[in-house]
């Protein structure tokens, strides 16, 4: 699709402007006078760090790009719709737009998991290479027509710590019987290797961990872990990165209502979601570095590691996860085949470039 003149001149105002709260109504299609009013339902409190205020920051450059021509109305988890119905009210026509992650849908969409998070996958470099350039777009497009849906990565979490619990894990004995908040293909490994895994929102998770309904539980990362209180529930804080190498936030839109914007908003609304998505990633780099120093230094939360057993077996089981999904799904199969394909492309660059770069900076570091 080609980009329209006026794109190009506005693109460095993204900047600029303010999320509307006018009350225009949604109109099917639009000339340059009117004014389009979208609401996007979310699976986060509203204005919550990083997830909540990053659909926000959708919702401005929407606004800034559009020069006020489209808005969006953001709503927090259960002010419309609750957290985990954001994918079905979408799909219905509920709300035209929604914000949350692809993994929360797995019971609907199996095939859905491998937009947000795959054990051991790519990085969020990677990832994001594969959705702009090695075809994931379109796969992605493709399962979600299925359910009147148009997706964007509207955001990413990048790599996130292996999760929050009450006690040591000293070894694959230490996990057994436990109670874990961990959505997705991840939470299918550890049931695998003995643990009772839940899904449930995060608002949920301080509670439950309180409560004893759950004995450790994987959210975010330090800033939005921070955010939450975990630290205050949970003494041990597990950074084995495995479960969720990059994290892709999605960003839905009713295809009824997609494919009645002019094409110049539809423009909009493309590039809103991928800077939106890079500014996401920049914030978590930042944040999550203050966050991190501040839960070891002022809190006093014990960061460790799985032992060597432990990760075995999760590498082990989430290989037979992922392997049982694709035979028994031939989406799955379809996407995983792709997205497996391009992380062998992208490795051997990622192994010499920023790895090899980072062992190197270790030594000079530690010197």
């Amino acid at each position: 699709m080609q980009r329209r003149h006026f794109l190009k001149q506005t693109l460095t105002t993204a900047g600029l402007g303010a999320a509307g709260t006018a009350a225009a109504p949604f109109i099917a299609t639009a000339s340059a006078d009117e004014t389009i009013t979208w609401d996007m339902v979310t699976s986060w409190p509203k204005n919550f760090p990083a997830l909540g205020t990053g659909a926000n920051e959708f919702a401005r450059r929407v606004e800034a790009l559009s020069h006020g021509r489209m808005r969006i109305r953001v709503h927090g988890a259960g002010e419309l719709v609750p957290a985990l119905e954001v994918f079905d009210a979408v799909s219905s026509g509920t709300a035209q737009m929604g914000h949350s992650a692809s993994y929360y849908w797995r019971g609907k969409v199996p095939a859905a998991q491998f937009f947000t998070a795959v054990p051991y996958g790519m990085t969020t470099q990677e990832t994001n290479a594969w959705l702009y350039y090695g075809g994931g777009q379109k796969l992605w497009d493709e399962l979600y027509a299925e359910y009147n849906l148009k997706p964007f990565a509207v955001g990413n979490t990048t790599t996130q710590p292996a999760g929050w619990f009450k006690k040591e894990i000293n070894s694959l004995e230490d996990l057994q019987g436990l109670k874990l908040r961990l959505p997705g293909l991840a939470g299918e490994a550890m049931n695998r290797i003995g643990v009772t895994t839940v899904n449930m929102p995060g608002s949920e998770i301080f509670t439950s961990m309180q409560t004893g309904a759950l004995d450790a539980a994987d959210w975010v990362s330090p800033y939005n872990d921070l955010a939450f209180g975990l630290h205050e529930v949970a003494d041990y804080y597990y950074t084995s990165a495995w479960n969720e190498p990059s994290a892709v936030l999605e960003g839905t839109v009713n295809l009824d209502a997609w494919n009645k914007l002019p094409d110049d908003l539809k423009d909009v609304v493309t590039e809103a979601a991928h800077a939106a998505n890079l500014s996401m990633i920049s914030e978590f780099t930042f944040r999550n570095a203050q966050a991190l120093e501040a839960l070891v230094n002022e809190h006093g939360i014990k960061l460790r590691s799985f032992p060597e057993d432990v990760t075995q077996a999760l590498a082990k089981a989430s290989q037979e996860v992922i392997q049982e999904q694709v035979e028994s799904d031939p989406a799955s199969k379809k996407i995983h085949d792709s997205y497996r394909a391009f992380q062998q492309t992208v490795r051997p660059v990622t192994d010499t470039g920023e790895f090899a770069y980072l062992k190197a900076r270790d030594k000079v570091t530690q010197g």
